[in-house]
């Protein structure tokens, strides 16, 4: 299940996106030249319903997850007219440990992956707007 979870949320970041660039294309090889902006929608209504796809298959299985092993989350969310004026924090107190469940690990996970590709790209093998070169190499 955690393997599915990994999965589906790389695939927002990949899968996706590349489904959206192939359906897009075959609408605009119909096209007469260029790019249209059927083809333009298609991308983006494609690559929009395939997130929305994997984020409620991530959802789910999220469920599934909490309810086979019984894990509650450990976090409240504590609404500013009920909290304490001495600043005291329910987290301190004995006994109360917060963590993270699979999902959200692996959620940060990609992000923290898909945030360093980004980086090394841009600063490696993007090409300059400044100087019209080709790549950074």
């Amino acid at each position: 299940m955690v393997g599915a979870m990994a999965v589906s949320a790389v695939s927002i970041w990949t899968a996706c996106p590349l489904l959206g660039l192939w359906v897009g294309s075959r609408v605009a090889a119909d096209s007469s030249g260029g790019i249209s902006m059927l083809a333009l929608l298609t991308v983006t209504v494609v690559m929009f319903a395939s997130a929305y796809v994997m984020v409620r298959a991530l959802s789910a299985l999220g469920v599934r997850w909490t309810n086979l092993t019984g894990d509650k989350g450990t976090v409240r969310r504590h609404l500013p007219w009920l909290r304490s004026m001495r600043g005291e924090r329910p987290s301190n107190a004995p006994g109360v440990e917060a963590h993270l469940s699979p999902l959200e690990m692996i959620l940060v996970a990609t992000v923290v992956v898909c945030y360093l590709v980004f980086e090394i790209w841009f600063f490696f093998y993007s090409s300059s707007p400044i100087d019209q070169r080709s790549g950074r190499g």
